[in-house]
Order: structure tokens, then sequence, then C-alpha cells
């Protein structure tokens, strides 16, 4: 039996750190505790190791480790919590596929004692964002509609869920890569970039030493922001003799959009060049899904920090330090890395769901929950429940998390009809419009179900609004199921809790 003194190689750390979360921990994830300087690395005989007191250290003092709610999900990795179509594009404010997966499912256990979902059935999702509903709903046989006010979330949710020809979607990804690839030689920004690139790794490698460097950072035996700082602005004048030398330019005209605020000028040469050729396709569905890898692309190369991807802070058209990688680190100056990457990846995903799919129907539609007229779509059925998740009071603006797409693409925007936008604060007048929002769409739904309906609402309700909203809706809250967030998929791991409320009609027959 080990002892917390031990010393264990990389598969053996893997191995015990499994047992010891009741998870698969892979190798890798033990080489990145070391990377990162999480813990240390320690050699024995050539080969690395670790100790096992500071692998119980580290994952104790995790609190994801902590959680014994089933409903936390802890012991899933993030490839779960990821899997197939889920990571196709970045989205704030989802939930894990696992957790709509609960509730769908024809199962019961100790914690959900009644099944509330059959195959075949009709679920809704009023607010369906990215898809993740109607995506599980597929995989479990059933049959799904989705609502959402932005048209770029419908189209996220679209190309999860739609069939798609991946032979010829690989094909054609082929034959824009090649035309991209030729406008980025001529353009000459590589020969810029690889000159920059080789030079930084021979600063980084001299100064910021991975594993010693993360180590002193974190032992304080170097004072982080001094000593960042100075390097900074040493390798800036590198950097700008480069700029120069290239004639690469580093501004726009103007700011007065968010591509030209965000996006360097030759990235969005590049983006506009693959923007035209996506155009010319006349498939819908290979379009749509083109589009959806052009976006993710594009998020990723925005003229920001690593670490700000999900905030925007300011734009960073320089090299910086980077806290993120303890490193000096640089813009990006191509999206074609970032093209072939996503392009792939999403032919792989895409790939792995079709193994799931069923023969059942989802639809997303680009409307407003509080009016939609459904009869039309489900032809005389009615809806079996819902689960969805509304926004949450004050938290994200919906829209504008994808501003890039609606400027390169020029979508149309409907800001002002979301329900509990950022924009408009958490005040009492907020909360007040978000009661009445949210409760118009309940109202609303309850025309299209059958009278035994359940209806679940994941939400952070730290505000109490919840009790109001189903009172207003005519329906009344039976149960509620409460959840620590552990695994997020956002770059923001903080943990916080959410509660699941279940709703049935309240049986006025006045209602």
């Amino acid at each position: 039996m080990l002892s917390e003194h031990d010393i264990l190689s990389i598969p053996e750390a893997s191995r015990w750190a499994s047992a010891y979360l009741s998870r698969n921990v892979l190798q890798s994830n033990i080489n990145y505790l070391i990377q990162y300087a999480k813990i240390n690395k320690i050699l024995r005989d050539g080969i690395a190791c670790v100790s096992v007191l500071e692998l119980k250290n580290y994952y104790d003092s995790n609190s994801r480790n902590k959680s014994q709610n089933p409903l936390s999900f802890a012991n899933l990795r993030e490839a779960d919590t990821t899997k197939h179509v889920h990571r196709l594009h970045p989205y704030k404010g989802k939930f894990i596929p696992q957790l709509a997966e609960y509730f769908l499912d024809s199962h019961t256990d100790e914690l959900k004692k009644e099944v509330y979902f059959y195959k075949g059935d009709w679920v809704l999702d009023p607010f369906c964002g990215s898809g993740t509903t109607l995506v599980q709903a597929n995989e479990l046989g059933i049959n799904a509609i989705g609502v959402d006010i932005s048209e770029f979330n419908s189209l996220i949710a679209s190309c999860k869920t739609r069939g798609i020809d991946l032979a010829y979607l690989s094909r054609v990804i082929d034959r824009i890569t090649e035309l991209l690839a030729v406008f980025v030689q001529e353009s000459g920004i590589l020969q810029f970039d690889e000159e920059l690139t080789a030079k930084l790794a021979d600063f980084d490698s001299k100064y910021f030493p991975t594993v010693e460097y993360k180590a002193s950072v974190r032992d304080k035996k170097i004072k982080e922001r001094e000593y960042a700082a100075e390097k900074e602005r040493e390798f800036l004048k590198i950097y700008e003799k480069l700029t120069k030398k290239y004639n690469v330019r580093l501004q726009n005209e103007n700011s007065d959009t968010f591509m030209n605020k965000w996006f360097l000028p030759n990235i969005i040469e590049e983006l506009k060049f693959v923007a035209g050729l996506i155009e010319k396709i006349n498939q819908t569905e290979i379009r749509n899904m083109l589009t959806l890898i052009l976006s993710r692309t594009m998020r990723s190369c925005r003229a920001t920090t690593h670490s700000d991807l999900a905030t925007l802070i300011e734009p960073m058209r320089t090299t910086y330090y980077c806290i993120k990688h303890f490193k000096i680190c640089k813009p990006l100056f191509s999206i074609l890395k970032w093209w072939k990457t996503y392009s792939k990846d999403a032919v792989e995903r895409l790939a792995a769901f079709d193994k799931l799919r069923t023969d059942t129907k989802q639809i997303c539609l680009t409307e407003d929950s509080r009016s939609i007229d459904l009869d039309s779509v489900l032809r005389g059925k009615k809806i079996d429940g819902v689960f969805s998740s509304p926004p949450y009071v004050g938290m994200i603006d919906y829209h504008e998390q994808h501003a890039y797409a609606y400027d390169l693409f020029g979508l149309p925007r409907n800001d002002e009809s979301e329900i509990g936008p950022l924009c408009k604060g958490r005040g009492t007048e907020a909360k007040e419009s978000y009661v009445i929002g949210v409760s118009d769409v309940l109202i609303n739904c309850k025309k299209y179900m059958k009278p035994d309906y359940n209806v679940f609402l994941v939400a952070n309700d730290k505000y109490g609004l919840y009790p109001k909203i189903a009172s207003r809706a005519g329906m009344k809250i039976i149960e509620l199921f409460n959840r620590p967030v552990i695994n997020r998929t956002e770059k923001d791991k903080n943990p916080y809790s959410e509660t699941i409320f279940h709703m049935i009609d309240n049986g006025d027959a006045n209602d």
C-alpha cells in the first residue's frame, strides 16, 4: 500500500490519481501539473517522477474533488463535458450535456426517483443558446424544438444537430485551406511571423525557462511583476524593429467596429477572404458549418492576451508578458493555423456525433419565445415538457459575446429583445423586467404543452425570483435540485451553485 512519502513515475501517478479521485486521470494531466509548477518534478534514474504527498495536497485543495452531490458531475473530465459537437464553438453560459441528459434520460436512481421523458417525446428549450438540450435529446431518441432570439446562437445549435455530408465538407475545407495558404504566403506575413517566433523562442528559453521559472514564481524567489515588466520592455524593442523591417501594419484606420478594434489588419484581410469563399457555397448546411468554423477561428485570433480571451479587456497589438503561460507571448498574425485546427476538429466531432445520432427531429428557430407560434411546427402534436436555462440577471450580453461574427457575416442583431442582459444591470427594474420576461415565455410555452407537462429550469436564483416567475406563469415549483457547478467549460473555473427548478401546472382551471 502506498504511503504519502512514496515517489511515483508519471504512469504510476496517473493510476494513483485515478483511483484516488474515482475518475480517469491521464498521464498528460500529471504532466500538466508539472509543466505549470503545480507540483514538482523529481528525477529518479533519469525518469520523471512526482511525490504522492504533493499530488494528494494538490487534489485535496481543489474544490472540484470535494462535492458528493451526484449533480456536480465532479468525476468527469473536461473531455466528457465537451464531448463531440458540444465544443464546435465556444459559448458563455451553457450547462454541461450530462445535466440535460440526467433529466431527459428515461432511467431512475436514488436522486431522481421519477422518469420525466421517454423516447419519442417532444421537449422544448425556449432559451436554447448553443443547443445542448437539442443535442442530448437527439442522443436519447427524443424530439426537440429550440428557440433563441439570437440568430448566431441558432446557427450554432442547428450546425450541431443537422446531418451533413462529411466527405463533401472535408473536400470543401481542403480547397479553402489551399486558397488561404496561397493568400497568406503572398501577403508576406509568414516571413515576419517566422522570424518573430524564432527570436521569441530564444528569448523565452533564456529568461523564462518553463518549469524552473514557474517554480521560482510559485516559491516567491522571483518577483514576477517586476521581472516580467523588465523583460517585456526588453523584447518590445526587438518586436518594433521586426515590424519596421517587414512593414507590418498594427493599426486599422479606425476602431469604429468590433473587427477594427479587436483584430490586426492582416487578420481582417484573411477573414474576409475566407468569408468570401464561404459565401459562394450553394449548399446551406455546408455553408453554415464553414461559417461556424470560421467564427471559432476568428474568436481565437482576436488581438488580446491569452488570459483575456473570454473577457476582452484591452486590444493587444504588441508582444507582452503572458500571465497564463509565464513567458513573453505575441499576437496572432495569421488565421491559417487555427483554421486548419478547427476545421479538422469540427469534422472529427461531427463524425463522433454521427455514431450516436438517432432518427428524431431537432428544430431550431430564431424567434422570441414570448410570442412564437409553434403550431406550424408541431402540427397537432403537444410538447411533453421543457428543459432550459434562462439567462441569468445581468450576467451576459448574448449578442455581444459573438459580436465578431455579427460583424464579419453581417447577421441581424436583436439585442433589445434579450431577457436579463448584462447591459441592463441587476437593479430592481432589471429584476422586475426579468420576472416578466421569463414568465411570459412560460405562459406562451403552456399553449403547446400537454396538461401533465414537466418544466425544468436551470438557474442561479440568488435574488429569489423563480417563485414569482412560477406563480405569474400559472405554475408551481414542486421540487428543487441543488447543484454545485464545478466542471466549467470557460476559462473562469471558480465554482458556484445553481438550482434546477421542477415546475408543473398549478391546476387552476381559471388560469
